[in-house]
């Protein structure tokens, strides 16, 4: 079955399209969700959520906007943003053993693996290393534009253009 056949009967509410489009994606938003919240419990739940407002926002989907991959990246990203945003989350965060705060520092230059989560290292490592550092923090760690303007001491004007022009890059690649 074709991929746009799919997302058509998806946005039909037909229940074996969903299943078949969960299990195509759901391995990849789980890694994505997962670098962001490095809790595996909350990151099953975050992707559930996911899959909830996929099922129930499928008909705002629009091939026109961009790819369907990117929509479904897009609402995990939202949704493990607003997660690591939630006061339940924060004071989890405190509860943590120091052992995960060394995780988090190793983690902090472990560029690669966030990358492999959905498969798009390979592309990313054509870009020039700003890009990485720029996509890196606003969508592998999830970082606000103001937050990745103070970490690479960049004025934030600078960090929505090359974030503009990073993903524009991206797309220049993935489309070749």
């Amino acid at each position: 079955m074709q991929s746009n056949e799919l997302i058509l009967q998806l946005q039909q509410k037909n229940e074996k399209a969903f299943q078949r489009i969960y299990e195509m994606y759901a391995e990849n938003i789980f890694g994505v969700i997962y670098t962001i919240l490095r809790d595996e419990t909350l990151s099953e739940e975050v992707l559930q959520d996911v899959f909830v407002k996929v099922w129930n926002k499928a008909d705002s989907y629009s091939e026109k906007k961009g790819r369907f991959f990117t929509w479904i990246l897009n609402i995990a990203r939202n949704a493990a943003i607003d997660k690591t945003r939630s006061v339940a989350f924060k004071n989890l965060q405190q509860n943590q053993t120091a052992d995960y705060f060394v995780d988090i520092l190793e983690e902090k230059s472990n560029f690669s693996n966030k990358m492999d989560a959905i498969g798009i290292k390979k592309y990313i490592n054509i870009l020039e290393p700003i890009c990485k550092k720029v996509i890196d923090l606003l969508f592998f760690k999830g970082y606000t534009q103001k937050e990745a303007s103070e970490e690479l001491d960049i004025p934030i004007g600078t960090i929505k253009t090359r974030n503009r022009i990073c993903i524009n890059k991206l797309r220049e690649v993935l489309e070749v």
